[in-house]
């Protein structure tokens, strides 16, 4: 929890780096550039995840978010080989409506934000210190079905998409009969 100075200091610091990040995302023209600002702000999200003794989130955070999302955008973006960088992520036509939504959206925010009537939740019980084994006994015993109705999901989607990726592999070499 935030208990010290330098708590309070780090919570601002990541969060000025989350928002900024965030913002250069949507403002960078190089596509590449967004993604690099992606991974930044992923990677400052699991310092706030830290900062909250979630140490698993962190984790997840940096090893998913982070690394598979931001990868998987880079390779998409290497698959187009686009020749001309330079400008890839283009403004278009629906900018100002994107910012009177925002407007909009930070209006309403800060309305129902004021109206509401905060109370401070009060727990009898402090977070544990090793939460990953917490999280994995859990996953393990109380919640083991949906743990495993979930691998075996990911397990299907997976042989899916090599079974679909076989048939286009064996639609494009069928017309070449090579049996040299």
């Amino acid at each position: 929890m935030i208990n010290s100075i330098y708590s309070v200091l780090a919570f601002y610091g990541l969060a000025t780096v989350i928002v900024v990040a965030a913002i250069l995302v949507v403002l960078m023209r190089n596509i590449m550039h967004s993604v690099l600002f992606l991974a930044v702000t992923f990677i400052a999200m699991a310092g706030m995840f830290l900062l909250l003794d979630a140490d698993f989130l962190a984790a997840v955070q940096i090893l998913v978010y982070a690394g598979a999302v931001c990868i998987m955008l880079v390779f998409a973006i290497m698959v187009i080989r686009r020749t001309d960088m330079a400008e890839t992520n283009l403004f278009n036509r629906q900018v100002l409506a994107g910012v009177g939504l925002t407007v909009l959206t930070l209006a309403l925010g800060t309305i129902f934000g004021g109206r509401t009537a905060w109370t401070q939740l009060v727990t009898h019980e402090a977070v544990p210190k090793n939460t990953v084994q917490y999280i994995g006994a859990f996953m393990l015993s109380k919640y083991v079905i949906p743990f495993e109705v979930a691998a075996l999901l990911l397990l299907v989607a997976l042989v899916g998409a090599i079974v679909l990726a076989r048939d286009e592999e064996v639609k494009d070499n069928a017309g070449t009969d090579d049996y040299s």
